[in-house]
């Protein structure tokens, strides 16, 4: 990863929620970077802040302290116009596929009102490109409610929901979480192939350092809000240095690291 020169890089992210005794601080003094076309997992069990982090990379929320700049520029503070224009280059796949749909608006409707980020265009055909980027046949699909996909079909339409936009960095939050053993598959070779495609840049929070090895570049382990550890997937699941990191090995008895590079 070049350093000098990261897509995104967040420096000393702290966020507290309350005040004084009840003060609790979800994120504590953060640093990453994420370079074009990288993969990065950000891996941790459930009230490790990783959602928390990710929720402020995506402007979502106001960090207590520190800053994030994306392509150089400084990006903590920005607001209406700038902030939409930030996330014209910035997208989130969010855990419940149910929950980021209008229960009563059709899929096709969804995404072009997401698709107005964009400005003046053909917004059918940057809609029916993106359907079919993600294995959906979009004549079949702009027509249904949420209710009427399968949880991986409605979840590849907010990923093509996110890709109408072009970003360049797509921050995935337990995206596979609720899928199915072969749905999840699907998925996570999905954002494979995507960043393959568009040389994207992949945020992918989960608690899972299985699926994370299978398709990450690098992997930050998060335990009480802080990074303890990082390195390329293969240094995490052979030899971890921290026992938090061990512990999250441990759930996945089976995962064993291939001789020599990953594939």
């Amino acid at each position: 990863m070049s350093a000098e020169n990261p897509l995104l890089r967040a420096e000393g992210l702290t966020k507290v929620f309350g005040k004084g005794r009840n003060a609790v601080r979800a994120v504590d003094g953060v640093d990453l970077a994420i370079a074009p076309g990288e993969v990065v997992a950000l891996v941790g069990q459930s009230g490790s802040g990783k959602s928390t982090l990710g929720r402020m990379l995506l402007r979502l929320l106001d960090p207590t302290e520190g800053r994030v700049a994306f392509e150089g520029r400084d990006v903590t503070g920005v607001r209406g116009a700038s902030r939409r224009e930030y996330w014209r280059h910035v997208q989130a796949v969010f855990q419940d596929p149910f929950a980021a749909f209008h229960q009563y608006r059709r899929v096709g409707s969804t995404l072009a009102a997401a698709g107005r980020l964009l400005g003046p265009g053909d917004r059918a055909a940057d809609i029916a490109g993106a359907l079919e980027d993600v294995g959906l046949e979009p004549e079949r699909t702009v027509s249904k409610r949420p209710h009427e996909l399968s949880g991986g079909q409605l979840q590849r339409a907010m990923i093509a929901r996110a890709l109408m936009l072009r970003p360049r960095l797509l921050v995935a939050d337990e995206a596979t979480s609720m899928l199915d053993a072969s749905v999840r598959v699907t998925v996570l070779n999905l954002l494979a192939d995507l960043r393959d495609e568009r040389d994207m840049s992949v945020l992918f929070v989960t608690h899972d350092l299985g699926q994370a090895y299978y398709l990450a570049d690098r992997i930050l382990v998060m335990f009480r809000g802080r990074i303890v550890e990082s390195g390329t997937a293969e240094q995490i699941v052979a030899e971890p240095r921290h026992d938090y990191s061990r512990s999250l090995l441990a759930d996945v008895p089976k995962l064993h690291p291939p001789e020599g590079a990953k594939n």
